[in-house]
């Protein structure tokens, strides 16, 4: 009989790289999983770590066995939430990660209601930009995943993960109230303006880059940072022009201009957990109170 937690070394050392990293996820030390995984190689009867420079590598079969350990534990995930879904109170410890438009403008007003109906529960929050945070999450490094979407760039679904619609943030032109842009009208009247954008390396500074393109210039971006904060406050001052999701006002009205953009893009925000956690109640709750804070946030002032 093959060992549930062996198994589960072997899938973190397929995912993490090195005994060393397994060890410091998971509070041993590299011996012991080294030994832990000597054993699964008796249990299993075949060779799944060979030596490559001063670390290893997983062989064929170890491949095929970390195949058949997600399976494994996604279901003992399952029936870890059927069992939780028993009880009437929603407790234990919940672990999201959130990029800083969400977790600023969305999450304080679902960890109040969680309070108010759920105060056993802990929910632990780490700020991380959506695909890192979708590899913590394969990890089991965290629970819960608040994900965008940006026109034209659609993420990667795998039928290991639950995605849910959480809502759609308008994406719109961004002005100073006053100055040489603050009269603008379309996005080509503002082709020769500083900008602050996104890096270009990720989906939103990819998209930016684009929307500019379509409208006939490269954007002079003098300022690059994944800080919409930083953002919403250069455009206030003065500074810069900037293409800014709604979600970055969190309900209050900030000293700037919004010129909607043609076809109203939007980006679309969604939480992503492990298909064997949809079911667990903390995230159910979690799921429900965020989508309470989004109606919320969408009736929400505009400039």
């Amino acid at each position: 009989m093959l060992d549930v937690h062996r198994l589960r070394l072997l899938r973190e050392l397929d995912r993490r790289g090195t005994l060393a990293a397994v060890a410091a996820a998971l509070n041993y030390s590299p011996s012991a999983v080294s030994q832990q995984l000597s054993l699964l190689e008796a249990e299993a009867g075949v060779v799944l770590l060979e030596k490559l420079g001063r670390g290893v590598t997983l062989t064929a079969p170890a491949r095929v066995l970390v195949g058949h350990a997600d399976a494994v534990l996604a279901q003992l995930e399952r029936a870890e939430a059927d069992l939780a879904a028993l009880h009437d109170d929603v407790t234990g410890t919940l672990r999201v990660a959130s990029f800083q438009s969400v977790l600023f403008a969305l999450v304080p007003a679902a960890l109040t209601l969680l309070a108010r109906q759920h105060p056993a529960l802990r929910v632990e929050l780490s700020q991380q930009e959506p695909e890192p945070a979708f590899s913590r999450l394969a990890a089991h490094d965290v629970d819960l995943v608040l994900g965008e979407e940006y026109p034209g760039y659609p993420q990667r679904r795998g039928g290991d993960t639950d995605d849910e619609d959480l809502l759609l943030d308008e994406l719109r032109l961004a002005l100073p109230r006053t100055g040489p842009w603050s009269q603008a009208r379309r996005l080509a009247d503002v082709a020769d303006a500083p900008w602050v954008v996104e890096p270009r390396d990720t989906e939103p500074g990819l998209w930016s880059l684009a929307e500019c393109r379509r409208a006939g210039f490269e954007p002079d971006a003098r300022i690059s940072s994944p800080d919409v904060l930083l953002h919403v406050h250069l455009v206030e001052t003065g500074h810069a022009v900037a293409l800014l999701p709604d979600l970055a006002w969190a309900g209050r009205r900030p000293q700037l201009r919004l010129i909607d953009l043609p076809g109203h893009p939007a980006r679309r925000l969604f939480t992503r957990v492990r298909r064997g956690a949809a079911g667990r109640p903390a995230v159910q709750a979690f799921r429900r109170t965020l989508r309470e804070a989004a109606l919320s946030a969408a009736g929400g002032p505009r400039p």
